[in-house]
């Protein structure tokens, strides 16, 4: 499928509400569960999805708008979200990540990209030269990516209980 930014822009736009929609009110024992070690529940996945609205899309959108591969972007702290979300209620990360979202896509808005605009290059750390439109493409794979490991993550807290049915529940193997 080719990237089209208004098609990518309502997926964007629709991530929180749908994580709002799947996890708001939900007692502690969906929202704080994971798959075991080195794994994230999808309180964590939230945490991490602001951090990304904080120091990953929209700043290194700009840095490729200002600076194009002279400046590489900052490295991305994937695990920040750890000591930034403690003492936090879900609520309050569903809220930051809903009002980081709008401000993000309204700042995606203002840049009036075009398609050349989009072909511009930046220099990611680890894996060199990108577009602005790979970038933008990232941002919507991210976002269904952690959207399909929450659900994957909550659907494995009843793996024992659907019993011999798990024969045909594909989404907990993986």
């Amino acid at each position: 499928m080719e990237f089209k930014l208004d098609e990518a822009t309502e997926i964007l736009r629709r991530t929180p509400s749908t994580l709002n929609s799947l996890l708001r009110d939900l007692p502690d024992a969906w929202i704080l569960q994971n798959e075991g070690p080195q794994t994230w529940s999808p309180f964590d996945i939230v945490g991490h999805l602001i951090h990304g609205e904080e120091t990953d899309w929209i700043p290194r959108a700009k840095i490729i708008l200002e600076a194009g591969e002279t400046r590489p972007f900052e490295p991305f702290d994937r695990f920040a979200m750890f000591e930034k979300s403690r003492g936090k209620s879900l609520t309050e990360l569903l809220d930051t990540f809903e009002r980081l979202r709008r401000v993000n896509l309204k700042e995606l808005e203002a840049m009036h990209l075009t398609a050349a605009v989009l072909e511009k290059r930046g220099r990611h750390p680890e894996l060199g030269v990108v577009t602005l439109r790979e970038l933008l493409a990232t941002w919507v794979v991210h976002d269904l990516g952690h959207i399909g490991q929450i659900v994957r993550v909550m659907a494995k807290q009843y793996g024992e209980a659907v019993g011999v049915w798990q024969a045909y529940l594909t989404v907990l193997r993986r």
